[in-house]
């Protein structure tokens, strides 16, 4: 069970508008002394973790090290759609994951982290 995710960032504000974009969110930013956060939303209606971009000195944005952060989608496609004119790449389109486990992208964002996608349809 994921309680809380935390993607790093160099650069807030272009990871920001990346994730704004591709997943039609609003992402409220805060300083916290030398931590300046950027919340996903929260909605307490609906399961799952919510999370945070992170920017300080120890947080180090990586494609090959660290967790992968799947985000639940309606379709794997409308996001994925959205990736490119964010300024983020496509590393792997949309995959049957196998039966009834649904289907998976896996992206890079402007940071350089990878994160993955997946819907059931």
């Amino acid at each position: 069970m994921v309680g809380w995710f935390e993607i790093p960032v160099t650069d807030m504000e272009r990871a920001k508008a990346f994730y704004e974009v591709v997943l039609d969110i609003t992402i409220s930013v805060h300083q916290f002394g030398v931590f300046r956060m950027g919340w996903f939303p929260n909605d307490p209606e609906k399961s799952g973790a919510t999370g945070s971009l992170v920017q300080h000195e120890m947080y180090k944005p990586s494609f090959t090290d660290g967790p992968l952060i799947y985000f639940s989608c309606t379709d794997v496609n409308i996001p994925l759609g959205r990736v490119e004119g964010a300024k983020g790449e496509i590393m792997q389109p949309k995959t049957q994951i196998g039966e009834g486990h649904g289907f998976m992208a896996l992206i890079k964002d402007t940071e350089g982290n990878r994160i993955a996608l997946h819907s059931q349809m």
